[in-house]
This record gives C-alpha cells, structure tokens and sequence, in this order.
C-alpha cells in the first residue's frame, strides 16, 4: 500500500491559533458580545475546532454538516451553529447534527419543524435579513416580520432565538454603524410582533470586528460569527490596517519540496494560447533566470497568488494542478532537488489546504 512521503505539509500551531481566539474572545466579552467559532475555514479540522471549545467560544459554527457531525464523537459539547442556509434537502440532518441554524425561506423553516417534531427536539432558528450585501436574507422585511412571527407562533418545534445579518462576503459591503442598526431595528420591530425580546442580534463575521475595535457597534448586537479574524488575522489589518500585533497571522503553514532546479527562460518559447485552466496569461521576458519547482499545485491551494513564500528572493510566478513555478534567481541559498520551502496563506489558501487529502496535516 502507498504510504505518502512527508511533503507537502501543512503546520499548524496550535498554540497560536488559541492565542487568536482567546485574543478575539476578549476582545468582544468586553463589549457584551459572543462569539460563533466559525471552522469551515479550516475545514472542520477536530484539533482546531477543540481549541475554539477550549478557549470559550459560545458557539461553533460552519456551512457544512459533515464538519459539524464529528464534533460530537470527538468530545465538543458547545451548541452547534449551521451558518449556511440549509438546503430543503438536509433538513433531518441539520435538526439532528446542529443546535442552531440561520435561516431565510419560510419553505424550509416550515420543514425544519416538521423534522423537530419527528426527532422529539426543539430546534433554534436565526432569521438573517438581507441588508444589501445581496447574499442570503429576506430582502422583504415585512416578510421577516410576518416570518418571524410564524415561527413563534405556529411552529411549535422551533424556538425564534434571533436574527442575523451577513455583510462583506459577496456584495462587499461594509459593517458600518448605520448598517448593523439597520437589523437591530429589524430586531425590534419582530419584538413588538411577538411581544418578548431576541437571545441573539448577529452583527456579522470578521468585518463587523472592525466596529468592535473602534467602539461604535450598536449596543444590542451581541453575537458574530468569526472565522478568518481568527484563523489567519489577514483582513483587518492588511486591507483595512486595524492594528493587530497580537494576533499570529502564521498559525498555518506550508511547506513543499522542491523537485526541479534550473536555468530556464522567463517567457514561453513558441505560439502562445491557454494553460491547463483556460486562461490566457501574460509573460514577462526577463531572459534566463533561475527557476525552482515545487511538489504542489493549484489542485491543493487554488490561487497561486495566495502564496506568500518565506523564502527571501523568491517569487510564485504560477502554477499548473500539480506544480507551482518559482522565480529563484535572487535567493541567496543554493537550493537543489529536496530542499523545503515554506510558504505563508491567504483564508481561501487554508481552505483548500485543509479540505485537501493530499496534504499532510502536522499539529505543533
């Protein structure tokens, strides 16, 4: 039987990424505010998600009911959070793996109830609201509303635990003030419909750390959902430049081996048409230059521009599925065949590392 060699491997620290979540934790108790674990960044990997158990997250939370199902067998006690609209389809499933899950079609909340009753359970529903970013919500309020007050009423197998909102994850849109006021107000209004107050106002995932940080969420959101906040710590200060210096953005790490070195021209020689993707690319003539290549590909990682390499001198110039091009003219070790080079990640980088079969996982 074929037994994998060590490389590629993906390091993770577990040290570190504790020290994020506890970070974020505090961060945010401070304000009132909980915190969802969010794992499908790292695809539901068991020793991660007990770390965000461990450090006290009130929640942990994924899109997918294969990552959260294990959690269980695996000893993780905290309420599970379904965070993608669950399809018609798995409505057992998500009654019966998850305690929570964020909702926006009346459909599925209607079976969802009807799958509690069979399961003799109570399950908990979100209602997300639509507030421009154009994901997942009711763009109709009034429906909210009206959806809302469904739940509390007739659906005697659900309880109405909240509302939730999602901003910047497709449409881009900020987690301003004004826009996370937007769904307290929401919040109310289904309030005074069913005449008690909501458990949870979801503010949002890792863009709505920005208001905790700066001071200005509205008071009554209590609850995000935060995941590449806390795995990489990427975003806010490298797009937004929030200060962050206590956070590890190195919690992942990949490490290839290097199986080809040479001098190599820089632009292709003969006709140009497509790579293996479909895509026309662009070549820089930069004449013979020291090339390396890696033991990895786009089939692992995806974008080879989300490669960030430790190696000083080095830069990615591309990859095919299985091999990613280096430019090593300008570093300063001579590197051979067999030699391993490191590499920081981007959030979408760690999902396809994680989720890969072909990449060793190594704990630290």
């Amino acid at each position: 039987m074929y037994k994998k060699p060590g490389y590629p491997k993906l390091v993770i620290d577990l040290n570190k990424l504790r020290n994020n979540i506890e970070r974020v934790q505090s961060m945010c108790a401070d304000r009132g505010v909980e915190i969802a674990g969010v794992i499908k960044g790292c695809s539901g990997l068991i020793p991660c998600a007990q770390q965000f158990e461990r450090a006290g997250c009130s929640y942990i939370a994924s899109s997918r009911l294969e990552q959260l199902q294990p959690l269980r067998e695996n000893g993780i006690q905290a309420p599970l959070m379904m965070v993608r609209v669950p399809m018609l389809s798995e409505a057992a499933d998500v009654v019966r793996i998850c305690d929570y899950s964020l909702n926006s079609e009346v459909s599925v909340l209607k079976e969802l109830n009807v799958q509690a009753r069979l399961q003799d359970r109570e399950h908990n529903v979100i209602l997300m609201a639509d507030c421009g970013d154009l994901r997942e919500g009711f763009w109709d309020k009034d429906e909210m509303v009206d959806a809302a007050e469904m739940v509390e009423n007739d659906l005697r197998n659900l309880h109405l635990a909240g509302v939730g909102v999602n901003v910047g994850c497709y449409g881009s849109v900020l987690a301003t003030p004004e826009k996370l006021q937007e769904l307290v107000d929401i919040a109310e209004r289904i309030e005074e419909r069913i005449g008690r107050e909501l458990e949870i106002i979801s503010g949002g995932a890792t863009s709505s750390l920005m208001r905790v940080m700066d001071g200005n969420l509205p008071e009554r959101i209590n609850m995000l959902r935060v995941g590449e906040g806390i795995l990489l710590a990427y975003d806010l200060p490298n797009l937004y430049g929030y200060e962050m210096e206590d956070m590890y953005q190195d919690a992942f790490v990949l490490r290839a081996e290097v199986i080809e070195v040479k001098d190599k021209p820089s632009h292709p020689v003969g006709e140009i048409g497509f790579d293996a993707f479909g895509h026309r690319i662009e070549y820089e003539d930069r004449g013979i230059r020291r090339r390396a290549l890696v033991g990895i590909g786009k089939c692992d990682y995806g974008d080879p521009s989300e490669l960030l390499c430790r190696e000083k001198g080095a830069e990615v110039l591309g990859a095919s599925s299985d091999h990613t091009i280096l430019d090593v003219q300008d570093v300063k070790r001579s590197l051979k065949v067999g030699d391993i080079i490191e590499f920081d990640v981007k959030y979408a980088t760690i999902v396809y590392l994680t989720n890969s079969p072909n990449i060793e996982k190594v704990y630290i």
